[in-house]
């Protein structure tokens, strides 16, 4: 998701209580089940580890997700360039 002039969408990420995780600029969920999510963001590709997860929302016009559950853990994968992440070359 691209905004005119080149410029990548904007990023934010909002843990409440972590019982609710909100992200935007989200363009896609590679994979998800009740114990981690992986999504590729404007900024790098997102994991989110814990328990029960579910998707309350998203959005990929707007670039928004919404998560319920036990947030335990948010991290960012290292694109590695061509190469991809850790689990886009496990999920190949």
């Amino acid at each position: 998701m691209a905004y005119e002039g080149g410029l990548s969408a904007p990023h934010h990420v909002v843990i409440e209580e972590r019982k609710s995780l909100t992200v935007s600029g989200v363009e896609d969920v590679e994979r998800f089940d009740e114990s981690t999510i992986v999504l590729s963001t404007s900024k790098g590709t997102m994991v989110v580890t814990g328990e029960n997860l579910h998707i309350e929302k998203l959005s990929l016009d707007g670039g928004d997700l919404k998560v319920e559950g036990d947030v335990d853990a948010v991290s960012y994968e290292d694109d590695g360039g061509s190469r991809g992440g850790f689990f886009s070359r496990l999920l190949r």
